[in-house]
């Protein structure tokens, strides 16, 4: 159960990324290739900056600014 968790958490913030940042998302299997990349990416983040979360709300919100992170240096590298 706590797979099909973690997939259903990277899909959202994948979308929710995808909305933030294009006005889109990216359909299911690429919202959650992007949640779950932005997942480790906003864990490592809010480690150093020294923040927590906790729960299910503070894993989409993690996992969201992550993703949000990613997309916005991958608009970097393609503009490059």
């Amino acid at each position: 159960m706590n797979f099909i968790l973690f997939l259903l958490i990277g899909a959202i913030a994948g979308w929710l990324a995808g909305n933030i940042m294009k006005g889109r998302g990216f359909g299911i299997l690429g919202n959650i290739i992007v949640g779950i990349v932005g997942a480790f990416i906003g864990g490592f983040l809010f480690g150093a900056l020294g923040l927590a979360s906790f729960g299910l709300v503070g894993s989409l919100i993690t996992a969201t600014v992550g993703a949000v992170v990613l997309l916005f240096i991958i608009g970097l590298v393609k503009k490059g």
